[in-house]
């Protein structure tokens, strides 16, 4: 399913797909996300989080 790597620019209410790929890389898990599924990103630190739970994880550590 996941084939490759995509380079995005995390915007306020959305992304740009600076180099083409499928899925990015959660920064607080490491699990891969789909481009489909990919709900949940932190602009300032342009990361990527799986779901609700990491990006909690991750705004509760900083």
């Amino acid at each position: 399913m996941f084939k490759k790597l995509a380079k995005i620019k995390y915007l306020p209410n959305n992304f740009e797909v600076i180099q083409d790929g499928d899925y990015v890389i959660c920064a607080v898990s490491g699990k891969k996300i789909s481009l489909k599924n990919l709900n949940y990103w932190n602009v300032e630190l342009q990361e990527a989080y799986f779901s609700y739970v990491e990006a909690s994880l991750k705004r509760d550590k900083v």
